[in-house]
C-alpha cells in the first residue's frame, strides 16, 4: 500500500502528527470526481475500531482494495480514542478529498468530521456506522438488527420451550449503536413474550476490553443469588456471551447463551455442545464490496446511492453450519 507517496506528503504527515497508526498510500489515475482525468481519487478513511478482529481486518481490505482502483488512501486509526481520531480525519479532509469512508463509527460520536466534510462539498460513505438512517451519510451499510434480535431469540425459544415463564439476562453496551439497539429490541421481545428479565433490566458491561470478565461476574452473581433461576443469556456480542458461557459452565447451571458475531471461540465453544447455543455471522466482506462499488460509482460518474441506507440479511450459525462458517475474526 505504500508503492508511491509522491503528491500526498503534505497529508499524510498531517494524519500523523494528529494521530500514530495512519497509513497512507497514492496509485494512479482516479475518476472525473477526483478533480481531473489525470489525479488519483483522493479518499480519507477512519475507524475507531481498529484493535476489534473486524476493524482491523477492514482496515487491510479497504488499503488493498484502494491500492487496486489507484485511490490516494488516506487511513487513520482511531484505537477508540476519538479526541485524537476527529481533529486527524478533519485534517486529512482539509488538505484535500473527494469522499470519505467511515468504518465501524457510530455517526454520533463524529459531529466534527461530518461538518468538516459537509464543509467540504464531499460525501461521506460508511459501513456499519449507525443504526437508523442520516444525512450525514450518502450511505451507510450495515446488518438487520431486528433480524439478528430474531434468529437468536428464536434459537433460544426453541432450545428452552419457549420464552414465556422463562428468566433471561440481556447483556448489552450501550456506546455501540448496533449492540445498544439489538439489546434494547430483544429486551422488549423477551418482556412481551411473557419471560422475565432478569435483573430487571439490561446488563450493561462497562468496557468492550473487558466484556468477558465483567459478564462472567454479572452472570455468576446471578446464579449465586438466583440458584437454578436462569434460562438464558442473551449477549449482544461474542466477547461478552463467552464469559456468560464461562459462568454457566462453572456453576453447573442449565441456561444456553446467544452472542453475535461468529468469533473463533465461540464457533468453537458452539461446536463442544455446551451452553453457547448460537452465533450470527454478519457478511461484513460483502458488506464492505458494496460500499467500495457505491464509492467507484461516485467517483466515475459523481453519482449518489439512491438510497443512504441499507441493513442486510445474518445468517444465525449453530451447532448444524458452525463448520462451515468463517470466522469473523480469520476473515484476512
Amino acid at each position: 500500500m505504500r508503492n508511491s507517496l509522491k503528491g500526498i506528503l503534505a497529508l499524510a504527515a498531517a494524519a500523523t502528527l494528529a494521530l500514530t497508526g495512519c497509513s497512507t498510500s497514492t496509485g494512479g489515475d482516479g475518476g472525473d470526481s477526483g478533480g481531473s482525468p489525470d489525479e488519483p481519487f483522493r479518499v480519507v478513511a477512519f475507524t475507531s475500531g481498529n484493535q476489534t478482529p473486524i476493524g482491523a481486518w477492514w482496515v487491510k481490505a479497504v488499503e488493498a482494495q484502494a491500492d487496486e482502483l489507484g485511490w490516494e488512501l488516506t487511513m487513520i486509526q482511531g484505537d477508540f480514542d476519538f479526541q485524537k481520531m476527529n481533529p486527524a480525519v478533519e485534517s486529512a479532509i482539509g488538505q484535500g478529498a473527494d469522499a470519505v469512508y467511515n468504518g465501524y463509527t457510530d455517526v454520533a460520536s463524529i459531529s466534527s468530521i461530518v461538518t468538516a466534510a459537509n464543509d467540504a462539498g464531499i460525501p461521506m460513505f460508511a459501513i456499519d456506522a449507525g443504526t437508523e438512517p442520516t444525512a450525514a451519510y450518502a450511505l451507510n451499510i450495515t446488518t438487520d438488527q431486528q433480524g439478528i434480535v430474531d434468529q437468536t431469540l428464536g434459537a433460544i425459544s426453541d432450545a428452552i420451550g419457549g420464552l414465556e415463564g422463562k428468566n433471561i439476562m440481556v447483556i448489552g453496551h450501550d456506546p455501540h449503536a448496533g449492540i445498544r439497539m439489538r439489546a434494547s429490541l430483544a429486551a422488549e421481545e423477551i418482556e412481551a413474550a411473557g419471560a422475565t428479565l432478569a435483573g430487571g433490566e439490561i446488563q450493561q458491561v462497562v468496557s468492550p476490553a473487558t466484556g468477558r470478565t465483567e459478564a462472567l461476574a454479572l452472570v455468576a452473581d446471578y446464579l449465586t443469588a438466583n440458584p437454578g433461576g436462569l434460562d438464558a443469556v442473551w449477549v449482544g456480542w461474542d466477547d461478552a456471551a463467552l464469559g456468560a458461557v464461562q459462568a454457566i459452565s462453572e456453576a453447573g447451571a442449565d441456561a444456553v447463551v446467544t452472542g453475535v458475531d461468529a468469533t473463533s471461540e465461540a464457533i468453537a465453544a458452539i461446536l463442544d455442545g455446551g451452553p453457547f447455543l448460537a452465533t450470527v455471522e454478519q457478511p461484513w466482506p460483502s458488506i464492505n464490496d458494496s460500499v467500495i462499488d457505491a464509492l467507484v460509482e461516485y467517483q466515475n460518474s459523481g453519482s449518489m446511492p439512491g438510497s443512504n441506507f441499507e441493513a442486510v440479511d445474518t445468517t444465525l450459525v449453530t451447532v448444524d453450519n458452525a463448520a462451515d462458517i468463517t470466522p469473523s475474526d480469520k476473515l484476512g
